[in-house]
């Protein structure tokens, strides 16, 4: 975008541009920018005729002609930074530039045998050594064996630090606990308990794995412990508060499901040049395993369908002129609604059968990216921003 505004306004003027630009990193508090550089020499046309490199600290000295137009020096190709490889070189620097500035050294990682923990793995163990990253799997009843091997394979892939640490007796005893300890109401005496729903019994989960494990082995180890939610996550709450909701830097939380997919292709086949994370991570439903409802082994999920929530979602707040419940529904009343957001032709009649689970759909993301997800993204680690508008703060 920078390149298309300055080569307009060079063309209008017909004075030759210099752009400097910083590299580094912005923390305002909520959100992490990443500033790539890439001064760029524009000739008296608009033309591009150098340019530093992405990302990278450079002295350049470049020769003009004297009246200032540059017309005898040819133009060059600059680097597309819309895809995949790009948003790669943002993350890789952004990490390693965030550690460096708050002295964390060592990183412990929740590895479920899922693809979000699997590419927040990949990503910090390029920019520490192996041995300072710790991969830890907290298994319950509601693991399969599936994904169980899959996070040791994944380590060893790595070859970085891998321990096991279920989570089973203390869920147990954490439940117990709250359901069979009366409350006591001091105005009359009466007394009591709590019922522990099976939602609740997921969140227990969730806060044991990050606010006792992680947070208490990330203190022994020495470091820090990463939170591994996503953008569709962060979206609309699909994260337990004080649970994997919690770390020191949400790195995944601006990129949509399907570009953590992408990025797990490109890791294997572009960083690594090899399969780290096994074929099997990417072609598994994605699934929180908290409970037998969400057994991957019979193809039980989560309850987003990414296919389709990734650009719902997308439309809600990335596009620059935000959708609104009003426009969602008449895009789909007239038949257009695939074409409006960008997701694939056919999907909404394939997932919905009529206008009535269409609409409890949409009003049930729609509430929740309004209502909790606020809440919840307040509260949440720093984003490390790669898109025109991550949550936290401009």
């Amino acid at each position: 975008k920078r390149n298309r505004v300055f080569s307009r306004q060079v063309s209008e003027t017909g004075v030759p541009l210099v752009y400097v630009n910083n590299v580094g990193i912005q923390n305002n508090g909520k959100t992490v920018y990443t500033f790539d550089g890439c001064s760029t020499v524009y000739n008296g046309s608009g033309e591009i005729i150098d340019y530093c490199r992405p990302f990278s600290e450079e002295l350049k000295v470049v020769d003009m002609d004297l009246d200032g137009r540059c017309m005898g020096q040819h133009p060059v190709e600059v680097p597309d930074d819309r895809g995949i490889d790009s948003i790669y070189k943002s993350l890789n620097y952004g990490i390693a530039k965030f550690l460096h500035s708050t002295g964390i050294q060592k990183v412990v990682i929740g590895v479920s045998g899922g693809i979000d923990s699997a590419v927040s793995a990949c990503l910090y163990n390029k920019v520490l050594d192996p041995e300072q990253v710790l991969l830890v799997n907290m298994p319950s009843i509601y693991n399969s064996q599936t994904t169980k091997d899959l996070s040791a394979r994944l380590a060893h892939n790595l070859g970085c630090l891998y321990t096991i640490m279920p989570i089973q007796e203390v869920f147990e005893y954490t439940v117990k606990q709250i359901g069979e300890t009366p409350i006591l109401n001091l105005k009359d005496g009466s007394r009591f308990n709590l019922t522990v729903s099976s939602f609740v019994k997921e969140n227990i989960q969730a806060r044991d794995r990050s606010a006792r494990i992680l947070a208490g082995t990330a203190a022994a180890f020495g470091g820090g412990f990463t939170c591994n939610a996503n953008k569709s996550e962060m979206t609309v709450g699909y994260a337990t508060l004080y649970g994997d909701l919690a770390g020191f830097l949400a790195a995944l939380a601006d990129l949509w499901k399907h570009q953590v997919y992408e990025l797990a292709e490109y890791l294997n086949e572009k960083i690594y040049c090899r399969e780290v994370i096994p074929r099997e991570m990417i072609d598994l439903v994605p699934s929180a395993e908290l409970s037998f409802e969400q057994d991957i082994e019979q193809g039980k999920g989560d309850p987003l369908v990414y296919p389709y929530h990734d650009y719902l979602f997308r439309a809600f707040m990335e596009h620059w002129d935000r959708s609104t419940p009003e426009e969602i529904l008449n895009w789909y009343s007239e038949n257009c609604l695939e074409e409006k957001i960008g997701c694939r032709a056919g999907l909404v009649k394939q997932l919905f059968p009529g206008p009535a689970e269409f609409i409890e759909d949409l009003e049930r993301w729609w509430k929740l990216y309004l209502g909790m997800g606020v809440a919840k993204r307040i509260q949440a680690p720093p984003v490390l921003a790669v898109s025109r508008r991550a949550y936290g703060f401009d």
